[in-house]
């Protein structure tokens, strides 16, 4: 059935906002590290974490161990999202120094303003509260858990850990390279912050997590694009009030801001994709409707194995992605494409 629209309401968006440190680095690193199932999808190899920890100190070893087993690396992700810190140091103090009810109310996940109530009862260590706050967050794989292990634990032993591990990362890991982190991680945000006036919202979220399409949503009303090293080439998502959190990975011409040649890696992704007879063709299919394997094998005649790795090039490029069993062009990453392309010629 049609619909007649008689609105004069635009549909809202959400404001994006910008932020770098390399305190977000240095949590994440915390959290890569004590990530092992997931340590061998991360772009530095595993050589390269396993040099890392021989050079740790046996203190800090077991601060990690720590953290590995209860996940306190959120609960540093929590804390670097109360404030703006312009240092170790001042980080640090703020941890000192918070309320044991604010700091347990912090660490604990962020569920929704609903359940603003039932997180601080959590956090006073109401038991009920604290089985309704493993409820809310059952679907995730850590959340109960880690629920429980907040509300439970002794805040100064909590606090003392949090401040260790911390330090310990910052002096073992960060300070090797400082400055140059520094570089990596502004040279990208002031590449988005320049970007973020030519695009929509939705747009410049897409184009910095190199495909994420992430649309408005009930009650956020910010999006916090935070630039991040360590962890590529993933992205990590979170919620806080009233704003979804993305740490993005960095991209390859943030890392070597003094060569001019270097494309970013997702430019030359869609590039080499396109770069192909059928691949065109497809997405000349794709860009007239969304479509099965089975329409694009019939309408090109190749066979269906053939077609399914064509696909998924153009499903790797973020050009392509699938809707309710359909493949379905991305048209603002093609739309977007001379842009991208124009900006690297232009930088």
């Amino acid at each position: 059935m049609d619909v007649l629209n008689l609105t004069s309401k635009k549909r809202e968006s959400y404001q994006i906002q910008l932020e770098y440190s390399v305190l977000w680095e240095c949590a994440l690193g915390i959290a890569a590290i004590t990530n092992t199932p997931f340590i061998k999808t991360l772009e530095n190899p595993e050589d390269y974490w396993e040099d890392l920890k021989k050079s740790l100190s046996i203190e800090l070893l077991e601060h990690l161990n720590f953290v590995e087993s209860n996940n306190t690396w959120k609960a540093l992700l929590q804390l670097l999202h109360k404030k703006r810190f312009n240092d170790l140091l001042e980080f640090t103090s703020y941890i000192k120094d918070i309320s044991d009810t604010d700091f347990k109310f912090i660490c604990l996940p962020f569920v929704g303003m609903k359940f603003q109530l039932i997180r601080n009862k959590a956090a006073l260590g109401e038991a009920a509260a604290i089985e309704e706050m493993k409820y809310l967050t059952s679907n995730n794989p850590f959340f109960p858990r880690y629920i429980e292990f907040i509300s439970t634990t002794d805040v100064s032993f909590l606090k003392e850990h949090l401040i260790v591990v911390m330090k310990g990362w910052y002096e073992a890991v960060i300070n090797k390279d400082l400055e140059g982190l520094n570089t990596i991680l502004q040279t990208d945000y002031d590449m988005k912050k320049q970007m973020s006036d030519k695009m929509t919202s939705e747009r410049l979220v897409e184009w910095a997590t190199g495909g994420i399409v992430y649309m408005p949503e009930p009650s956020v009303n910010n999006v916090l694009l935070i630039p991040q090293y360590i962890y590529r080439p993933w992205n990590i998502e979170s919620d806080i009030e009233g704003t979804k959190v993305f740490y993005y990975p960095v991209a390859n011409e943030s890392i070597t801001p003094n060569n001019r040649y270097t494309p970013n890696d997702f430019l030359v992704l869609k590039h080499k994709a396109l770069g192909d007879e059928v691949r065109m063709r497809i997405v000349k299919l794709l860009y007239e409707n969304d479509r099965t394997l089975q329409d694009i094998t019939t309408q090109l005649n190749i066979g269906k194995s053939t077609i399914h790795h064509h696909l998924k090039i153009l499903r790797s490029a973020k050009l392509v992605e699938i809707i309710e069993s359909k493949y379905s062009l991305k048209r603002n990453a093609v739309a977007f494409l001379y842009e991208e392309l124009n900006l690297y010629l232009r930088k």
